[in-house]
């Protein structure tokens, strides 16, 4: 009879024992489509200084960009910093290995310096490029 206790009292230890064993949960990287991304567009500028100009003489500089990803890029938004800047930019897609650009005009209101940026939006919500241009108004 003893030996049945212990080896009930074994069987219950080696249940209980069972119970508590841990799970690993495996966690994977997200994958990132960056083919997109603002790493695959080449700019040949980021930056424009106009220098001194005139009061009410709109002036435009264009933001030349290279597509050096494996799939086309569509610019789905230009938003300029304030009505004093306007954009024009193709609405059709720029291949892989292509060229497109952004043409970006200022019209001054007010006499003295100026700081304005305008960003680009890719097709790819998370890609992003933002521009800048300056200048002073004499």
């Amino acid at each position: 009879m003893k030996n049945i206790t212990t080896l009930f009292a074994f069987c219950i230890a080696l249940i209980m024992l069972s119970s508590f064993t841990t799970t690993t949960a495996i966690i994977k990287p997200a994958v990132v489509d960056h083919s997109t991304s603002t790493n695959s567009v080449l700019w040949e500028k980021e930056s424009y200084d106009f220098g001194e100009i005139a009061q009410a003489k709109p002036v435009s500089t264009d933001f030349t960009f290279t597509n050096n990803g494996d799939e086309p890029i569509i610019i789905s938004d230009v938003v300029t910093s304030c009505g004093c800047t306007a954009s024009d930019y193709s609405k059709a897609p720029i291949l892989p290995h292509k060229t497109g650009s952004i043409k970006v005009t200022y019209n001054a209101a007010a006499i003295g310096a100026f700081s304005k940026s305008i960003t680009v939006n890719f097709n790819d919500t998370t890609s992003k490029k933002v521009l800048q241009i300056k200048g002073t108004v004499k």
